[in-house]
């Protein structure tokens, strides 16, 4: 065995042996809130006992924003909507049934003027004599004992 090995050297001085310290709790200075734009990158707190805590500086938690509610609620501006739409639909049929008014009283006008027009040429025709019918000349027709030859 060589002396120089460090297991098998003698022991030139006592171990020193560390007795555990009871840890002591230090209550620390509470944080005052800071606003965002002011705090650093890079935050240090001085302990009471003089110790120095360094770490990054938090960001305060945002609030979610609030949801901006119109002036006017959505019912009431559907209800606006639709009492806009069913006036328009109503202007719309009342057009509408007017057109189909005027439409038939045309339709019945354009038939009566087809039958005043259409009887008119019946009249001319059988009032006007024809062709092909038997004409009678009264001036000399001979009457004979109240008979008439013609």
């Amino acid at each position: 065995m060589s002396p120089e090995h460090p297991a098998h050297a003698p022991l030139e001085r006592a171990p020193d042996i560390h007795q555990p310290a009871p840890v002591t709790v230090i209550q620390a200075t509470p944080l005052v809130p800071v606003q965002p734009s002011t705090v650093a990158a890079v935050q240090s707190i001085v302990l009471p006992d003089g110790r120095i805590v360094t770490g990054y500086a938090i960001e305060p938690a945002k609030p979610e924003p609030v949801a901006v509610k119109p002036p006017v609620s959505r019912v009431a501006v559907n209800v606006a909507l639709g009492g806009i739409g069913f006036g328009a639909v109503c202007g719309g049929l009342l057009l509408l049934t007017t057109f189909i008014t005027a439409l038939a009283a045309l339709i019945q006008q354009l038939i009566i003027l087809a039958a005043v027009i259409f009887g008119g040429w019946i009249a001319v025709q059988v009032l006007s004599g024809g062709r092909g019918g038997n004409t009678f000349n009264i001036r000399k027709a001979v009457f004979k004992r109240n008979h008439f030859h013609g």
